[in-house]
């Protein structure tokens, strides 16, 4: 038995569970379907079959009228951009950090390559030491300062 409602032919259990169905997924807060703004999620989150669903018309030219409508919300409206407000300026910071550390890394890499070239020229210039042996080291013997005549 249907029972035709201002142009549905659904009965009025099937309407209800449709418009709850929009109203979850226009919300944002699907329960069984990713949460797209589908006709296929629509009859999914109702549970009805989708000859069903084709039949409530008004439900259909609601869903279409407010699906529309949300597409056209601008962002403030879903909270995303004062999100982006808040976190903007972190990031700001963050790109920065990641900048200044990026340099000290180039520099702490020139260093290192530099002190590996003068490491193996010691290497090298140590004689008998081996390319991957150290040279024996000698210790240098300073001049003992000389002392004060005093008169």
């Amino acid at each position: 038995m249907t029972h035709e409602r201002h142009g549905s032919q659904v009965s009025p259990k099937a309407e209800a569970a449709l418009r709850a169905a929009a109203n979850l997924l226009l919300s944002g807060q699907a329960r069984c379907t990713d949460g797209a703004l589908t006709k296929s999620n629509l009859h999914r989150e109702a549970g009805v079959s989708r000859a069903t669903m084709n039949r409530a018309a008004d439900v259909l030219a609601d869903w279409d009228r407010d699906v529309h409508a949300s597409a056209d919300r601008p962002q403030n409206d879903t909270g995303q951009s004062t999100l982006l407000e808040r976190v903007s300026p972190d990031a700001a910071a963050l790109k920065e950090e990641v900048r200044r550390l990026r340099h000290q890394l180039d520099g702490a890499a020139t260093v290192i390559a530099a002190l590996h070239l003068e490491n193996r020229d010691l290497r090298r210039l140590g004689g008998r030491a081996g390319p991957h042996e150290v040279a024996a080291v000698t210790q240098l013997r300073h001049p003992q300062p000389q002392e004060r005549h005093t008169r």
